[in-house]
C-alpha cells in the first residue's frame, strides 16, 4: 500500500537527499507494517520520535509498536522543540 511519510525539523536529514528539500517521500509498505516498522530503516534516535502523527491525529508512544495505517495515511514525525 502507498503512504507519504514526512519528517519535520532536523528529522529531514534522515530522508534520502532527494526528499530532503520537500521534507517528504511517498513510500510502499506492507499492509501489516506498524509505525515502528516503518520509522526503523530510517535509523531515527528514538528520543528524536517525539511527535507522531497520521493524518494530524496524535499516535502516543505505546501505540507505535502496534499501530499500523492505511493505503492513503499520511505519517508526519517531528522532533523534541527546545526553545527559550
Amino acid at each position: 500500500m502507498s503512504i507519504t511519510f514526512k519528517l519535520y525539523a532536523s528529522l529531514t536529514d534522515y530522508l534520502p537527499p532527494d526528499a530532503q528539500r520537500s521534507n517528504q517521500m511517498p513510500m510502499q509498505v506492507a499492509p501489516d507494517a506498524t509505525i515502528a516498522d516503518i520509522v526503523a530503516p530510517f535509523n531515527m534516535p528514538p528520543k528524536l520520535v517525539h511527535l507522531v502523527l497520521i493524518n494530524g491525529v496524535f499516535i502516543p508512544p505505546e501505540q507505535r509498536a502496534t499501530k499500523t495505517l492505511v493505503d492513503g495515511d499520511v505519517l508526519a514525525i517531528w522532533p523534541p522543540i527546545a526553545g527559550g
